[in-house]
């Protein structure tokens, strides 16, 4: 009889353990199961709440109301009527004031460095006096894509350009060699800006820009690229 309950007893103890286990395994189960189904939810929470966060940086960023910029880049520049265009370095700053996130009022101010080619036939034995040009400019810009990482805008100006070329030429005429006269003559400017947000408050900007100057009452085609750093402030109202 011992034996007998003793082994009912082991059992009975065995069987209890068995459903234990199962109870736990099926628990475990049914949380894996319900776990699957939660990132679904937290991820939809997560990408709300991601756009948000975005939405709030594109209006912190393009809400500011000035916006002051300045670099440097290259310019070609045909520094006379039959002479080969050469290169330049060039600076260049503005600032601009947004009406709203898109339009805004622009200053701009740049300066233009180089070796001219002046006439290879000349008697002076002066071939690549250097030559300098600056502009003053204002006009508007339209800021037609905003993200809160980038941004693009486009740019009309127009204004005065400032020509030094008997500079360097070592007192001869720049009009000897075959460049043009030093003055004061109209310019204008179109270009489209890349901006890269490190901040909402400072970026980097990079513009292919086309300026025209009309020296030696002459249209000059003058390509180039700026590129530089943004630092915006103040707030739109």
């Amino acid at each position: 009889m011992c034996r007998s309950s003793d082994l009912k007893y082991g059992l009975r103890n065995g069987a209890m353990r068995w459903l234990a286990v199962g109870v736990a395994a099926l628990t475990l189960a049914a949380g894996a199961v319900a776990q699957k189904g939660t990132p679904k939810r937290a991820r939809r929470e997560t990408n709300a709440a991601r756009q948000a966060r975005i939405q709030r940086t594109i209006e912190d960023t393009y809400s500011h109301r000035y916006e002051v910029f300045g670099g440097g880049g290259y310019m070609r520049f045909r520094s006379g009527e039959f002479t080969k265009k050469n290169n330049e370095v060039t600076w260049a700053a503005n600032t601009s004031y947004y009406l709203n996130p898109k339009f805004a009022v622009v200053a701009d101010a740049r300066g233009m460095f180089g070796n001219a080619h002046a006439l290879i036939n000349n008697v002076y034995g002066v071939y690549t006096p250097q030559i300098n040009e600056y502009t003053f400019m204002g006009g508007g810009s339209y800021r037609f894509y905003m993200h809160d990482k980038t941004a693009i805008s486009v740019q009309g100006l127009g204004g005065v350009g400032w020509g030094i070329f008997s500079g360097g030429s070592k007192g001869i005429p720049s009009t000897n060699l075959g460049i043009w006269p030093d003055g004061f003559k109209p310019a204008f400017s179109v270009g489209v800006s890349a901006d890269y947000n490190f901040y909402p408050n400072l970026a980097f900007r990079v513009t292919p820009t086309y300026v025209g100057t009309l020296f030696g009452s002459k249209l000059q085609n003058n390509l180039g690229v700026n590129a530089g750093i943004i630092y915006r402030f103040g707030r739109q109202k």
